[in-house]
């Protein structure tokens, strides 16, 4: 039998040399089964391509939605002790350290947000990692942190107070993901794009809840802040810490706008927040020749971060080295634990987990 390329001559079939015309030969011998076969088998490839296009459209799909149904499941992480050791090396009795994401699930942040003393503590703990820290967590962690930032937001809505603050975290929260996704196959963020994605139609969703909140005067008729005298008026305003607070309180009644502009109360102001020697480097003079602690009081908090105060916060035990919330009882050793205590700002909080 000759071979591809090698003569063959055949009546009425001219000279094969090409593989064409080797096909086209064998063709007219077996009556056509082979451009049948040739059919046949093109068509089987065309339909697997298709199958297999169709697969992969389901698995993505599939993928999709098993990633929204992650994303909304309120998994919460329950531990028996409220309390964690913070170690930063291994040693004989522990292996390993502990990790922000770790202290972040074990410390009942979920419960700590319907408390109002440490509300505030934990709505700047959230800020700072949305800020900072957000690459920092765990898989877990970041589930955590998305389900308790939902309470914090269901919170809001239902009480219509810090309406504010929230805002302001979940602008930052959503400016950090914008830069974060953009990143996103360089070992950024953990988890599907799909799932950041909702997270952030999620976060754009409650702020126009927030953005939509209208707050009804209350039928409740007897005695309100304008009616107590001057003096009772003055010390309340001198207690928020908020120049905001003032400015939005000034726009309540004239008579209210008068008291908050009151020099003396803008003077505490600036010195409640910042030492003299950050107040003398931005001194503003009014018209009148008189120092404009209002305007001083805007300038600073633009160049400096402001004085935090809570009522309530975590606390580091220096002889054992456990992290837990004020009057949470856990296992030290020392002869008096309070004197051992020390109170933790958010931004400590965070410090401490930096190796």
């Amino acid at each position: 039998m000759p071979f591809l390329g090698q003569d063959w001559r055949s009546p009425g079939q001219s000279w094969v040399k090409t593989a064409d015309g080797w096909k086209r030969f064998l063709d007219e011998r077996s009556g056509g089964f082979v451009s049948d076969l040739s059919g046949y088998c093109s068509k089987e490839v065309y339909n697997k391509e298709n199958l297999f296009n169709s697969l992969n459209y389901d698995v993505a799909a599939k993928k999709r939605k098993k990633d929204i149904l992650n994303s909304k499941t309120k998994t919460q992480y329950f531990h028996q002790e409220k309390w964690i050791y913070v170690h930063k090396g291994s040693t004989k009795e522990r292996h390993g350290y502990c990790t922000l994401g770790e202290a972040f699930n074990r410390l009942d942040f979920s419960t700590a947000i319907l408390d109002s003393r440490r509300f505030s503590y934990v709505v700047r703990l959230l800020e700072l990692i949305a800020k900072s820290q957000l690459t920092s967590l765990s898989g877990i962690a970041q589930k955590n942190f998305m389900n308790i930032l939902e309470k914090v937001v269901l919170k809001v809505l239902e009480d219509q107070q810090n309406i504010r603050l929230i805002r302001e975290l979940l602008q930052t929260l959503y400016t950090s993901l914008c830069m974060l996704v953009q990143r996103v196959g360089k070992s950024v963020l953990v988890g599907n794009i799909n799932m950041w994605v909702y997270r952030m139609e999620t976060i754009l969703h409650w702020q126009q809840q927030l953005n939509n909140i209208q707050i009804t005067r209350p039928a409740f008729r007897g005695l309100t802040f304008t009616d107590l005298p001057l003096c009772l008026q003055l010390n309340i305003m001198q207690r928020l810490s908020d120049g905001r607070d003032l400015v939005s309180l000034g726009q309540v009644a004239p008579e209210l706008h008068v008291l908050s502009e009151d020099r003396l109360l803008w003077k505490r102001l600036c010195q409640y927040h910042f030492s003299e020697r950050q107040i003398r480097k931005r001194l503003i003079v009014s018209d009148k020749g008189q120092l404009d602690w209002k305007k001083m009081y805007f300038k600073l908090i633009r160049c400096y971060p402001r004085k935090e105060q809570y009522e309530d916060t975590l606390q580091l035990c220096r002889h054992c080295h456990i992290l837990s919330w004020k009057g949470t009882d856990h296992p030290c050793t020392a002869n008096n634990p309070e004197s051992c205590s020390v109170s933790l700002s958010p931004q400590d909080f965070i410090n401490l987990f930096k190796f």
